[in-house]
Order: structure tokens, then C-alpha cells, then sequence
């Protein structure tokens, strides 16, 4: 039985570069992070050790002085710093080490010992390192003769990174362990984050069978469905698996029916131009808007970006449900996920941070010589991050048989970019990775 509806006409063909269409995404992406507490206002208190990858909902206010009060940076001995650079010696007339109260006030012309991390004693404004002194009689030392100091020396100042109810996080940041560590020396057990976006994962194609099934002939497992949530997972989202549709115009209206309620929609294959290829059908069938039908790259040269109109039972703040058609072979749906479907998943999960991730790296050998003119590419690749001191890391191409070389995806941990106008790359010339 096929929909009763007629499929509307699609928009032009002409493709956008990958820059054009990276533009549209960034813009699509800002919009939606203007408008994120209006489209996802739930927020949720999460205790820290479940922080790590939320998003902050609330900004982390400093409850008291951070650092608390003035303290040394290194091993040494506390003095004013006039003093210790006139060369004369200097009684040690006290010892701290961390934990310890703040003592003082330090004499005139005197020093105190002091450990790293410890409270800096009250008219001292400078720390002698201990590798910079010199004994100078019994319980004297003094500062070698090479050597000067200058007032704040080896000292961070109390209130130099916050002071008591300054914002020190705002809302949007993405918490990582430096995050967690600040959160926690403010005190913050727990954190108000906002909702994980829930990621609606649609596989199309009559050739995929379960996981766990023994495909018969002409038939393989889903891949892309598991490969995709952890994606998800990894950028910050919910990922919900939707059952596999079959390449007809029924199953596919009817998946599409149940995929309103989500944040964010994620459709894997039947977004090519071949005769069972039909989700551009149908998604144009309930009324999508097209911001792009295929980008000039490979692979994922069919991607597709767009937003859904939300019925009134979808229960969402939201009226338009954005989507992405991802081809269906597994490097270009991972390729094409990292660059537009991420960036509009971290606006929605309220992060600051969305935009893919690209690096510099050196080409080393073999090079690709199989370039397509007209297209940028995004190859699998290997980056030896370990580079030498003084010199940016390494990276090679992974061999590979097209884009549904899930063996080349594995062994690979970055795509190298080949422009589309480039001639040909050359070993040891620079070029942009893009990170996972």
C-alpha cells in the first residue's frame, strides 16, 4: 500500500560547497542556541561525577575568593622583594606548608620558608625559589647575587581567578574534568544541566537486518544505527534507535509519523537518486523545508538538511523538527554527522560549542592520488598526535575501499581534507584534519 499522498516537487539540484553548506548549518545552529531555553527548558541537577559531557544550565558563581588568600606557586622562602634583591642575608624566622593557616606579619628583613600551595604570609610580596638562595650563617640565607626579584614573584594573589560571587562559568559551557575541578572548588556537589536533546535514529533500506540476525543473501547487519547513537552519546544527546523502515512510501511515513516527538531527527540512507531511494519523498510529503539536497564532497555528497513541521501532538515547544538525511555507507554518514548533524546537536543541548572540531597536521606517506575534482573530500585518516617537540603531528591516509569500508573507519581516528580546487596534496605539506 503506498501513501495516498502525492510527493510535492523537490527543490533544485544545484548542490552547495561544503562551505556553503557548513555556513547554513553554523547559522541554522546559532538560531536554535538563541532560542534554547525556550526549546528544551528542562534542567536537571546532576551530582558531579555525572557531569562530565552535560551542559552547564546555570552559571557557576564563585562562593568565595578564588584563590582563596594569597598563595605560593613554589618551595621557597616568602619575602618582600626589595629586600631580598639588595643581596643581604635573611633571617628564617618561620615555616608553612599547605593546609596551614596564614601566619605573619613576616619581620623586616626577614624570610619565611614556605611549601607550594601554602598560604603566603602576611607583608611578604614575593618567593624565593629554594634552588635561588644561598645560606648565609646559621638560620640566614640570602638571595644569589645573579639573581632579582620583583613584587607578586612566584605568588598568585588572593581573588586573582574570582572573587566571592563573580560568574566564573557561564551558562553553556561544556563540562570537561577542568570544569569539574573548578565546580568542585566552589563547593558544588551537584550542577543544574540542561536536558540531554533526544536524537530520533531512523535506518532505512530492506538489506538491513538486526545486530544479532544472520543476514542471509544479499542482506547485511545494521551498522549505522549503533555506530550513530554512540555518536550521539559522545556529542551530548539522548540517542533513541527507531525500528528499521523498509524502502516503501508506507513504512516511511509511518517511521516519520513516530520521529516527531524527537529534538532532533537522523535519517540513514534512501537519500541518493536511485529508484528505492525515498525519503526525500517522503519527508517533502509532511511538509519539510530544504535548506540543502546534497553537498559538492565526498562521501556524503546526498546530504540532506532540513526541518519537519510539528503536529500538535508532538508535545514540543518547538514547531519545526530539524534533520538530517545521512547517506547510507558508514563513512559518510560519521563524516557527514561530525560536520552538520553535531553542531545543531550541541546548540540544542545548550553548548557554546557548536561547530566541528578541525586540526593542522603534516602530511606524511602514502598520498591519495584518487581525487575528485570539484568536491571536497574527507578521507580517512591516521594522526600520530605524539609528534615531535617544535613540530605539528603527523597524519596518513587509510587505505580503503569506498565509503562503506567499516574496516577503514576503524583503524582510521580523523578524516584528512582535500580541498575541492587543490591539484594534488604533497607530502609533508600542511593540511586540516577533522576530529571525531
Amino acid at each position: 500500500m503506498k501513501s495516498k499522498l502525492p510527493s510535492p516537487a523537490l527543490p533544485s539540484p544545484a548542490l552547495p560547497s561544503y562551505d556553503e553548506a557548513a555556513s547554513l548549518v553554523a547559522a541554522h545552529a546559532g538560531r536554535l542556541a538563541g532560542m534554547r531555553p525556550a526549546l528544551l527548558p528542562n534542567k536537571e541537577p546532576v551530582e558531579l561525577g555525572q557531569a562530565p559531557g552535560r551542559v552547564l544550565a546555570q552559571p557557576l558563581m564563585a562562593d568565595r575568593d578564588q584563590p582563596p588568600f594569597a598563595r605560593s606557586t613554589r618551595d621557597g622562602y616568602a619575602c618582600r622583594a626589595a629586600e631580598a634583591t639588595a643581596h643581604a642575608p635573611m633571617a628564617i624566622c618561620g615555616a608553612s606548608r599547605a593546609g596551614d593557616p596564614p601566619a605573619g606579619p613576616l619581620p623586616p628583613g626577614a624570610a619565611w620558608e614556605i611549601m607550594t600551595g601554602a598560604p603566603v604570609p602576611t607583608g611578604a610580596d614575593a618567593v624565593m625559589m629554594f634552588e635561588h638562595v644561598e645560606t648565609a650563617g646559621k638560620a640566614k640565607i640570602r638571595l644569589l647575587p645573579s639573581r632579582t626579584l620583583k613584587p607578586g614573584d612566584n605568588i598568585v594573589a588572593q581573588g586573582a581567578q574570582g572573587h566571592t560571587g563573580d560568574v566564573l562559568l557561564s551558562a553553556g559551557a561544556q563540562l570537561h574534568p577542568g570544569q569539574i575541578a573548578l565546580a568542585a572548588a566552589c563547593g558544588c556537589a551537584a550542577l543544574e544541566v540542561f536536558r540531554k536533546p533526544r536524537v530520533a535514529i531512523l535506518s532505512t533500506g530492506d538489506e538491513l537486518v538486526p545486530v544479532d540476525a544472520s543476514p542471509a543473501p544479499g542482506q547485511i547487519r545494521n551498522s549505522n544505527a549503533p555506530m550513530l547513537a554512540a555518536m550521539v552519546d559522545e556529542a551530548g544527546g539522548e540517542p533513541w534507535i527507531l525500528p528499521t523502515a523498509a524502502d516503501n512510501a508506507l513504512a516511511l511515513d509511518d517511521a516519520l509519523a513516530l520521529a516527531v516527538t524527537a529534538d532532533l531527527l537522523l535519517i540513514s540512507g534512501g537519500v541518493s537518486a536511485g529508484k528505492f531511494d525515498l525519503v526525500e519523498p517522503a519527508l517533502a510529503r509532511l511538509g519539510a523545508r530544504f535548506h540543502f539536497i546534497g553537498v559538492r564532497m565526498q562521501p556524503g555528497k546526498p546530504t540532506v538538511f532540513g526541518e519537519l513541521p510539528r503536529n500538535k501532538k508532538a508535545n514540543s515547544r518547538s514547531k519545526k523538527l530539524p534533520f538530517f538525511g545521512l547517506p547510507g555507507n558508514p563513512i559518510a554518514s560519521a563524516v557527514t554527522f561530525l560536520l552538520f548533524a553535531a553542531p545543531v546537536l550541541a546548540a540544542l543541548a545548550g553548548s557554546r560549542d557548536a561547530y566541528p572540531r578541525f586540526a593542522l597536521a603534516r602530511l606524511a606517506p602514502p598520498v591519495d592520488r584518487n581525487g575528485k575534482s570539484g568536491l571536497t573530500r574527507f578521507l580517512p585518516a591516521f594522526c600520530d598526535f605524539g609528534a615531535t617537540a617544535g613540530e605539528p603531528p603527523q597524519v596518513a591516509f587509510v587505505s580503503w575501499h569506498g565509503s562503506g569500508d567499516l574496516t577503514a573507519l576503524a583503524r582510521s581516528n580523523c578524516f584528512c581534507i582535500v580541498p575541492e580546487d587543490a591539484k594534488g596534496l604533497k607530502v609533508g605539506s600542511l593540511v586540516r584534519i577533522l576530529l571525531p
